[in-house]
């Protein structure tokens, strides 16, 4: 079973539960935002089947209601700024700001952030930046999810990072990826869905490789491609952990703890187009670099060939006209309207 809504009602409906919970109506319409873009992109595991976790977060005081940045450390090009455990998406908006700000008086900036939480998708920032003429890279730290290579205990996080850049008529090229063979958020969805996961994705808590999604939860997710997915993610937790004074290695937290403290660290590195090339120049090679990598000969097996963040704007204007949830998650939603006296969103037509 399956439940169908517009992406507005969805929006509307977690920013008023978000408010009910004492967050500010800005920092709730963007934490809403954050959550149904996913779903329109296709990430359904960093979407609606979140909320409730932010929420538990947000009642143990785990989370602060109420997001205040500070900057810890000035120097024009490179901040350092303390989310004060924070609602995460909202301290990286912030950041986001002062990154592209920076960048545009500078060439270039560097932004470290300490104490702060699960942002969701990376790309939804780095997009960001690049619609306003930015190349951006952004990496963070996670849970703990893999072993290290060689290892049987989990201490190192999936540590997500994304890269975006402008592409003139194109408009921005996009990647936005997880150090692990999965993002465990599919792992959640997984096991709400009440599905299998493919081979190769996970172990169990003994090592054993495991398509259950459940028994992989407490277990662990293996790298990609072997070591090098394990050394990416340590490298990464040395940029946002360990460099910004942050949490790292098995003391972060994750979204789905309810009383545990974040501490997630992030690490924003923003470049300016028009600092480093003509802007012009740019778009055109940019261009003809998809042009070209659109064009090239496709192997037997494919239809036509992509360019990073093009499925996601796809599925965006597909996922328009109603973006399903799962039954579980649909409850989860119920029972937080329930708890905040806040109007479930109606279903489309069509809902199965």
């Amino acid at each position: 079973m399956t439940h169908r809504f517009l992406p507005d009602a969805l929006r509307a409906f977690t920013s008023a539960v978000l408010r009910s919970e004492g967050v500010p109506g800005p920092d709730a319409e963007l934490l809403a935002d954050t959550l149904v873009m996913a779903e329109l992109w296709g990430h359904a595991s960093h979407g609606m089947l979140r909320l409730p976790w932010y929420v538990a977060r947000l009642r143990s005081g785990a989370t602060e209601r109420v997001t205040r940045v500070s900057t810890t450390r000035d120097t024009g090009a490179l901040l350092l700024l303390d989310g004060g455990n924070g609602i995460g998406q909202v301290v990286m908006d912030y950041a986001v700001g002062r990154g592209v700000e920076r960048a545009k008086a500078h060439g270039v900036s560097a932004v470290g952030i300490r104490n702060s939480g699960h942002f969701g998708t990376a790309a939804y920032f780095t997009r960001r930046a690049a619609e306003q003429g930015c190349v951006a890279l952004l990496c963070t730290n996670a849970s703990p999810a893999m072993a290290p290579w060689g290892g049987k205990h989990k201490s190192i996080g999936t540590n997500p990072w994304s890269i975006a850049a402008p592409a003139g008529q194109r408009g921005v090229v996009v990647m936005d990826l997880a150090n692990t063979a999965v993002a465990r958020g599919k792992i959640y969805l997984a096991a709400e869905r009440g599905t299998p996961i493919p081979q190769g994705w996970t172990a169990d808590a003994d090592g054993n490789p495991t398509t259950d999604p459940r028994a992989a939860i407490e277990g662990l997710i293996l790298p990609m491609a072997g070591p090098k997915g394990y050394v990416m993610s340590f490298m990464f937790d040395i940029l946002a952990g360990v460099l910004t004074g942050s949490a790292f290695g098995d003391q972060v937290a994750g979204p789905y703890e309810p009383d545990r403290r974040s501490g997630a660290g992030h690490f924003l590195l923003t470049i300016d187009v028009a600092a480093m090339a003509d802007p012009t120049e740019y778009a055109e090679r940019v261009e003809t670099l998809i042009d070209a990598t659109r064009q090239a000969p496709k192997a037997s097996w494919a239809d036509e060939i992509l360019v990073p963040g093009e499925l996601e704007d796809r599925n965006a204007k597909l996922h328009a006209a109603g973006i399903e949830l799962t039954a579980k998650t649909w409850s989860s939603l119920t029972d937080l309207a329930a708890e905040t006296n806040v109007v479930l969103p109606s279903t489309e037509k069509g809902s199965a």
